[in-house]
Formats: C-alpha cells, sequence, structure tokens
C-alpha cells in the first residue's frame, strides 16, 4: 500500500528514520491503543540516543490519544468484539447504528456513518458494560511526565482542496489504479481494515478511474474538513502558517522559546 498511503519512498526513510511503518498487514486491525503504545516506545528510543521525535499525523484522534492519554474505557474483549464483526457481516452497518442510537444517541449522532471502527467499537462497550461511551470521557490535558509541542499548519482557504487534487492525480498517475489491482488479485478484499481506507475503498464499485479519482477527491476533502475541526480542540496547539518563510520563522520561535505565551 505504497502509492495509496503516500508512504514516504525508501530514500527519504534512508535520510530521515520514520518509525511504525511497514507493521501491520493490511488485514489487521490497528486500532488507536496499538498506535499510543507503539508511538511511546519509539520515542522512548528516539530520546534515549539523544534525538527529539516528531509525532505527524494524519489521524488527529490518534495523536490526541498520545498526547492526553487513553480514555478509561474497557479493554476489548474478544467475544464481545467477534460477535459484533459477525453482526456487521450479517446484518450490515446501517442495523448496528440503529442499535447504537438506541443505546447511545450521543456516540451514534458524533460517530461518521462511514466510520466503522468507531461505530463497532462503541456497541463493543455498550454490549460489554451497558454504558455509554461518554461515561468513558478521555482526559482533557496533556499526560504528566511529558513535554509536548503541538504545532498545527494552517493552509490559506481553497489551497487545501487544491493539493488534495494534485495529490490524488499524482496517485493516479504514478499507479495506484495497478496497486489496488495488484492487492485485490492477492486475495484482499473490500472488507479488510487496509482495504477501509480513502484512496482504496473507492476502487470497490463498477466506476471508471475518472470518477474513481474524484470520489477519493471528495473523501479526503471531507476527511480533511473534520480532522482539521478535531485539531482545533487539541489542548496547547499552536497554528502556524503554511508559507514556507513564516513557518520556519515561528517553528524558530517556539523551539527556541522566543514565542510570547509559550
Amino acid at each position: 500500500m505504497d502509492i495509496g498511503t503516500a508512504k514516504p519512498n525508501a530514500a527519504l526513510r534512508n535520510r530521515l528514520p520514520h518509525s511504525l511503518i511497514n507493521i501491520r498487514d493490511i488485514d489487521e486491525q490497528y486500532t488507536v491503543g496499538d498506535f499510543t503504545r507503539l508511538a511511546e516506545e519509539a520515542c522512548v528510543e528516539i530520546s534515549g540516543r539523544g534525538r527529539l521525535p516528531i509525532v505527524s499525523g494524519g489521524t488527529a484522534y490518534y495523536v490526541r490519544n498520545f498526547i492526553c492519554g487513553l480514555p478509561g474505557a474497557p479493554a476489548a474483549d474478544r467475544g464481545v468484539r467477534e460477535g459484533v464483526a459477525r453482526d456487521l457481516a450479517a446484518r450490515g452497518a446501517a442495523a448496528l447504528r440503529v442499535e447504537l442510537e438506541a443505546a447511545d444517541p450521543a456516540s451514534a449522532a458524533r460517530i461518521h456513518e462511514n466510520d466503522l471502527y468507531r461505530l463497532t467499537r462503541a456497541l463493543e462497550i455498550i454490549r460489554l458494560t451497558g454504558r455509554p461511551m461518554a461515561e468513558f470521557a478521555p482526559p482533557s490535558g496533556p499526560r504528566a511526565g511529558h513535554r509536548f509541542l503541538t504545532i498545527g499548519i494552517a493552509p490559506p482557504p481553497g489551497e487545501l482542496a487544491a493539493r488534495i487534487g494534485l495529490r490524488v492525480d499524482g496517485m493516479i498517475a504514478a499507479g495506484l489504479a495497478e496497486e489496488v489491482a495488484g492487492l485485490r488479485a492477492a486475495g484482499h478484499r473490500a472488507g479488510e481494515p487496509g482495504m477501509r481506507a480513502i484512496g482504496y475503498k473507492e476502487f470497490f464499485s463498477d466506476a471508471g478511474l475518472v470518477e474513481i479519482a474524484e470520489r477519493i477527491k471528495l473523501d479526503s476533502r471531507s476527511y480533511a474538513k473534520r480532522q482539521m475541526t478535531f485539531f482545533r480542540k487539541l489542548p496547547g496547539i499552536e497554528w502556524i502558517d503554511a508559507d514556507p518563510e513564516e513557518f520556519a520563522a515561528r517553528v524558530s520561535g517556539i523551539v527556541h522559546g522566543t514565542v510570547s505565551g509559550l
């Protein structure tokens, strides 16, 4: 899944070491708990070498849990999780959403219709505890024993959508359709966690490549909009304009403590 995930190429990874790449198979689930544990281990190892670990996202929900710590929700129960998975396969996501709306309407209203992971996780908690997710609220501030410098890059209005369009066009030109065809030929199917990602799920239709590319752009813009909303809620986040010179000056000022208020 090199192209559709915009994975850094081997030359860049040789020059600038990356962690947590190529650690899961396409059919394996990767949870926020997995990420926070593995990211913490990576940061400890990097810090131990006298280097500054940089966590780059991506998924604001994962970044928030890394900064603030995991909510006190119960650990996943294998039997309950398998039961929810069976119901999803047999009854479909719409039926599970109806069940969640009856037991936990607040979570049902908050979870996006395409977010199967959070939908099934919310149902797992209901079936396991009989209590809604809101009763297991996540911490609101950074974890003790850590020093976080949280930086958000704010693109000019309209530029993010344009960049997404260029990014998708570049992926198509680089062979995204062929990459997906190879994965499908290897036996991977639409329901697998990796194949539900934007850039892959859109190929599981009868649409032509031009229409698929437009769907990827639309899904990416919608996802980016939701992510920006979530990023704005990160505690202590410092927003920086995307202009390269402004970015360099602001980061330098933040790192060296010359920016007021930090």
